[in-house]
């Protein structure tokens, strides 16, 4: 049996945050209790980073570049200009940690548009790892990786989602980012039982965790980011909090960015079930046990 030994989070202490987006800029600098906050690498420039992300450096607020287009499950070498611009991010914004996606978006020179899901085989782990060794070699921050909400799975696969996930982060070195809501989506996609499925990820070696809204749409859940946490995933998020400390937790929104006390409501919801402390009030202290 694998040992599972926690590994300590360079956000250890974190508490919640939020994604910066533009369009809620000023919403994001205005909460009193934000340590960290999170950023799409490909969405800035590293010699021109928009003057309210320097002002949140400026405030202490640690800054993790995610990025969307590296394409590390890809069966072609990373491109090295993008390996190249994400790296330039990161040291801009003096990155504790960054994070990308377990998925491709290109192959045979066509770019999809999406984050798509990669064969869980040996093969698949093989490219990965390739990759992931070549992006790694050029960050001075450690790497978390992100397992995708998929809408299917590929008939060739060799190894469980929890299986696979272990064996790339033993391989790698890298920290497992957890999103909570895409957990719960493949979970309920697949017909499994969420909090099952969550259990058996390698939960020692989470860096940070997602969590975001979805909705049901022909015949799938979807992970939307476009609206408010469902109770559903809150009480996963629950679950896990029960029986592991608290990661650090992002909220993710993209797009129909609803009012400014929907937002407060809804990072109040999410401290709530996890046991941190509330950002959105004045006075509060970061979470320790």
């Amino acid at each position: 049996m694998r040992r599972r030994v926690r590994r300590v989070s360079p956000l250890e202490g974190r508490g919640v945050g939020i994604g910066w987006r533009p369009e809620i800029a000023g919403f994001v600098d205005s909460l009193p209790g934000l340590r960290f906050t999170e950023v799409v690498a490909e969405a800035v420039c590293a010699d021109h980073l928009p003057p309210a992300l320097v002002k949140l450096r400026e405030r202490g607020v640690s800054v993790v570049p995610h990025g969307t287009r590296l394409s590390l499950g890809g069966a072609e070498p990373v491109d090295r200009d993008r390996v190249r611009r994400f790296a330039e991010v990161a040291a801009a914004v003096d990155a504790p940690l960054v994070s990308e996606h377990v998925a491709f978006v290109r192959a045979g020179g066509l770019e999809a548009g999406h984050l798509l899901p990669v064969p869980r085989t040996r093969e698949a782990l093989d490219a990965l790892t390739r990759n992931i060794r070549t992006l790694s070699a050029e960050l001075d921050a450690p790497l978390a990786l992100e397992p995708i909400a998929a809408l299917f799975d590929w008939p060739e696969d060799e190894l469980t989602e929890a299986r696979f996930l272990t064996e790339l982060l033993d391989r790698t070195g890298a920290y497992l980012l957890l999103d909570v809501a895409n957990c719960y989506a493949n979970a309920r996609n697949r017909g499994q039982d969420p909090a099952e499925a969550l259990a058996a990820l390698p939960l020692e070696r989470v860096a940070y965790a997602h969590i975001a809204g979805g909705a049901p749409g022909g015949g799938f859940y979807h992970d939307t980011h476009t609206s408010a946490t469902p109770p559903a995933v809150l009480e996963l998020l629950a679950e896990l909090c029960l029986t592991h400390r608290p990661p650090a937790l992002l909220l993710e929104r993209d797009g129909a960015y609803p009012p400014a006390a929907e937002l407060t409501a809804e990072l109040t919801a999410i401290a709530a079930a996890s046991d941190l402390p509330d950002i959105t009030r004045s006075g509060e202290t970061v979470w320790a046990r």
